[in-house]
């Protein structure tokens, strides 16, 4: 058989390999943080030896990076739909929506962000500073347009944005808090419908302008 043929099979079983790790090291890292986690516990996890891991990714920051990155793309991905074509109210309440359906199915993702940040940021400050922080201005301006056309009301669409994700993303870093608070009877998959209900209410009524 030639080189040509046996590539792309390789190629695609080294990628399954990496997702494996990944997935197993999302594990370890939401529970345990970056400084508890260990390339053994990361190894054990994804059910490989250590030296095979090691095949492919060199060092345990290798691994937290490359998470990390797709962890800032996903969590952008709902911002960078906002658009200022739309309805100011249909955006924000989509918004809204978005972002607590991923506290709701990204729950790790959400406290290995969590974690970072509350470390000080120090393997993704980069990110943060650049991407991030580029992106939050643009959809700041547009929120200042709609405020200029007196579509919604004047506020600082900053601590606006600070706002919305501090109230969705806390469905997923304080789920088991939130669940037991609610109760059997409401701290089902219900309790994410009901909070975008109250988060509507609360930042897309108040935004109306008034009169």
């Amino acid at each position: 058989m030639s080189m040509e043929a046996t590539s792309p099979r390789r190629t695609r079983i080294q990628q399954e390999k990496r997702e494996v790790i990944l997935e197993a090291a999302l594990e370890v890292f939401s529970a345990n943080g970056f400084r508890g986690s260990t390339i053994d516990q990361i190894a054990d996890a994804a059910g490989m030896s250590k030296p095979n891991l090691l095949y492919y990714f060199r060092r345990k920051e290798d691994i937290h990076e490359t998470l990390m990155q797709r962890l800032l793309d996903t969590w952008l991905a709902p911002l960078r739909e906002l658009d200022d074509i739309g309805d100011p109210m249909t955006e924000l309440r989509s918004y809204i929506r978005r972002k607590l359906e991923m506290a709701r199915d990204f729950p790790r993702e959400s406290r290995l962000f969590a974690n970072e940040i509350l470390q000080g940021a120090p393997r993704i400050i980069s990110m943060i500073e650049g991407e991030l922080k580029s992106l939050v201005d643009e959809k700041a301006e547009i929120m200042n347009g709609w405020m200029r056309a007196g579509k919604i009301a004047r506020t600082d669409p900053y601590h606006l944005i600070f706002s919305i994700w501090a109230t969705t993303q806390h469905y997923a870093d304080f789920d088991v808090q939130v669940r037991a608070v609610l109760g059997p009877d409401r701290g089902g998959e219900g309790r994410f419908e009901d909070a975008a209900r109250f988060l509507e209410q609360l930042f897309v009524e108040g935004l109306r302008p008034k009169g």
